[in-house]
């Protein structure tokens, strides 16, 4: 009898661990609106460790959500310096999925800058709060350079490579100038493509945002980049709203 008890025991602990966790990692659903959390630095992948967050997690969702016969409009929440250019496109990809059957309306926490806003723009409508930082339309790629502390302490590098740029971004050595115009010839195309989108999506003056600096929500709002002020709430409502037009 004891070991019954004992096996008994166990089967509820781990029926309530793996509801908990069902919980914790399930988009939440209010009264028909599910909210898909994308929070942290986004990456590829089926990362989310609370400072990165991948785009198959996101996209996941959205797509599980906008499949949901119980879900009527999907709230993106963002909380993203942004990330990868990668990252955001494979999200976008899926909202544009959820986009065709559910409305999908952003709430912007205390950022969504970058990546984050490419992905945010594609949204139906978007809500911000008065000092959110938003915007931040750009793409950076950042070398270092230590060789003179390497050689100040002694240390050297070798290497062997099949093509003259195949160690292009050594810390070991700068950069050359035929590595420094390609890096930024990569950049250029990068900004092209999310500039570009950007304005697509929403009607923005390119000079308004092309400088990459981050905006506060209440500026935000005067520049179309976001709809209107408001938080979690608000965008749940807005969501219902949308949704109850589309009927």
């Amino acid at each position: 009898m004891k070991w019954i008890f004992v096996i008994i025991v166990f089967v509820i602990v781990v029926t309530g661990a793996v509801i908990a966790a069902l919980y914790l990692t399930h988009p939440e659903r209010t009264g028909g609106v599910t909210v898909v959390r994308m929070e942290g630095t986004m990456v590829t992948g089926l990362v989310d460790d609370g400072t990165s967050i991948g785009s198959e997690v996101v996209g996941n969702n959205l797509r599980a959500a906008a499949d949901d016969p119980m879900t009527e409009a999907i709230v993106l929440r963002v909380d993203s310096p942004g990330g990868s250019p990668a990252a955001a496109e494979e999200i976008i990809r899926d909202l544009e999925y959820a986009k065709t059957k559910k409305p999908v309306v952003v709430s912007m926490g205390d950022m969504a800058t970058s990546a984050a806003y490419y992905v945010s723009a594609h949204a139906d409508r978007i809500y911000a709060d008065p000092d959110t930082f938003t915007a931040g339309v750009g793409v950076i790629w950042r070398f270092s350079d230590i060789s003179r502390w390497m050689e100040n302490e002694g240390y050297n590098t070798s290497v062997v490579e099949s093509g003259n740029m195949k160690d292009m971004g050594s810390d070991s050595r700068p950069m050359t100038a035929n590595e420094q115009e390609y890096a930024r010839q990569i950049v250029d195309e990068s900004f092209k493509a999310f500039i570009t989108d950007v304005t697509t999506q929403r009607v923005i003056a390119r000079s308004d945002i092309e400088d990459g600096r981050v905006i506060r929500g209440a500026d935000a709002v005067k520049l179309n980049i976001v709809d209107e002020l408001g938080n979690l709430n608000d965008a749940i409502d807005g969501a219902k709203r949308l949704a109850e037009s589309r009927r």
